[in-house]
């Protein structure tokens, strides 16, 4: 059984062979990598068993790339809901229960009804039962405080956070670039 085009995603691996990112993972969609190879921008390190052609030209699709220049990683995360989550693990900050993303939100430690502000140092996931029963009071008024004190993450803390959460598909040739760095087996 051979794979559709469509389910051949390339997985992009900086210059210095780690992913461009976990979470989501840096992938391209077989268009975009062969586009890449032709511009002579990318390196290829493993194919899938499938070929495209053209009446001139075949190519193996590329399963695994390399930039051949480097990207540097931005130095801050951007502040959304999804980082928020990524950054918490998507655990409740208040019972400690893992959730879904959509069932999710945010809560701001300090309300903003009492000055808070929307900021990473304010803001923790929290399922929705702990943040109706937390409303707008202050943790020491109603007893329940963040598991873990809100801070800025670093793109590495998000990025060792997204390897724990890894997509759905993950083909076998990417396993020596998505975790090189894990312990060996002896």
């Amino acid at each position: 059984m051979s794979l559709h085009l469509d389910n051949c995603p390339t997985l992009v691996l900086n210059a210095d062979f780690r992913p461009l990112s976990y979470f989501p993972l840096s992938l391209w969609s077989w268009q975009e990598a062969v586009k890449a190879v032709f511009m002579d921008r990318v390196h290829i390190l493993s194919e899938y068993d499938r070929s495209v052609h053209s009446p001139s030209f075949e190519m193996r699709v590329p399963s695994v790339i390399a930039l051949k220049e480097y990207v540097m990683p931005h130095h801050k995360p951007a502040f959304t809901r999804f980082n928020v989550f990524l950054r918490d693990k998507w655990q409740c900050q208040y019972c400690g229960e893992t959730f879904k993303t959509h069932e999710l939100t945010f809560d701001h430690v300090i309300p903003r009804s009492r000055g808070g502000d929307t900021s990473w140092e304010n803001i923790v996931a929290a399922c929705n039962d702990c943040n109706v029963r937390k409303s707008d009071k202050l943790p020491g008024e109603c007893h329940m405080h963040p598991l873990r004190n809100p801070t800025t993450p670093s793109i590495y803390e998000l990025q060792e956070n997204g390897r724990a959460f890894p997509p759905n598909f993950l083909h076998e040739s990417w396993g020596d670039y998505l975790y090189w760095d894990s312990e060996l087996d002896a």
